[in-house]
């Protein structure tokens, strides 16, 4: 497996460099950056609380923090073109030595489309926007030119350079929904990423699968990966009542029983971890909570 982190975008920038720098420094795989500007007020956090920009950010990493990948988790469709994406993709690339993944999800955060006239449509139009982008953001990512003439988005002898520095740069979709979402991801993705714990892990994969087969694709060819909120414990200590007050699903405890989850992430067939920072506290306290992860919990299932 592969093991990735996600900084908070909510913290301070030299934080946010210093965690990505450490990361890269002590054999972690990638690190990963939510595109949102504002928290969630649909969440107990303040939503006043200063969040930095995806994009910048990304671009800021990919300047600054050798080796491991960087990527989106992800991009709403709802708040740039896709064609405006593909050109902040390609620079990213470049930016990085070809070590971009283009994360991108349907778009969901509601008071961020109303605070900024952002139209939100309903879930069956974002989705049916998505699919679009999708082809309007590989075609330009790949083909000299693009032409594309849709519902949502029309294209005419569009060029987008310079290309990636990958030959093929990954696109990711974020997507639970099993009917449509995973559809996508079986048709259009080289990766995918969803919430969850092992279990659900295990089942929206194979769900994943089987829109992959009914297209003819081997599943295997996507790389899967996921992420829940950790919170080491020291021995003896009970965390059964902070982790059932956390919005997100969320898996704690010693080394020894993290462990135990990992190794379930593994047997799911997941490919990659990743670890938000979120509940691993602030400055040098989220780098510690990293060393102990990586030697710890990661070390025996590092691919």
């Amino acid at each position: 497996m592969r093991f990735s982190i996600w900084p908070a975008a909510s913290r301070p920038y030299p934080e946010v460099l210093a965690v990505a720098r450490h990361a890269a420094a002590t054999g972690w795989d990638g690190v990963w950056v939510a595109d949102h500007f504002m928290r969630d007020t649909a969440t107990p956090a303040p939503a006043l609380t200063p969040v930095l920009e995806a994009g910048s950010l990304l671009a800021a990493l990919a300047a600054s923090v050798p080796r491991v990948r960087i990527g989106s988790l992800v991009y709403g469709n709802t708040y740039r073109h896709p064609a405006v994406l593909a050109n902040m993709a390609a620079t990213v690339d470049h930016i990085s030595g070809g070590r971009f993944t283009l994360g991108i999800g349907a778009g969901w955060q509601r008071n961020e489309h109303e605070q900024y006239g952002i139209a939100l449509p309903p879930v069956r139009e974002r989705i049916d926007r998505l699919a679009e982008a999708l082809v309007v953001l590989r075609g330009l990512l790949t083909d000299e030119r693009t032409t594309f003439a849709g519902e949502h988005y029309t294209l005419a002898d569009a060029v987008c350079e310079p290309k990636p520095v990958q030959e093929r740069l990954p696109i990711l979709i974020g997507a639970g929904g099993e009917k449509r979402m995973l559809a996508l991801v079986a048709r259009h993705a080289d990766q995918w990423n969803c919430w969850g714990l092992p279990d659900v892990v295990r089942h929206k994969s194979a769900v994943l699968a089987a829109h992959c087969e009914a297209l003819g694709r081997d599943p295997a060819a996507i790389h899967r990966t996921a992420q829940a909120v950790v919170v080491p414990a020291a021995p003896g200590e009970d965390l059964r009542e902070q982790l059932a007050g956390l919005p997100m699903p969320a898996y704690g405890g010693t080394p020894e029983q993290l462990v135990e989850v990992v190794a379930a992430y593994a047997a799911a067939g997941l490919d990659e971890l990743i670890v938000p920072t979120s509940t691993l506290g602030t400055g040098a306290e989220v780098l510690d909570a990293m060393d102990l992860l990586s030697t710890r919990v990661f070390a025996p299932f590092r691919s």
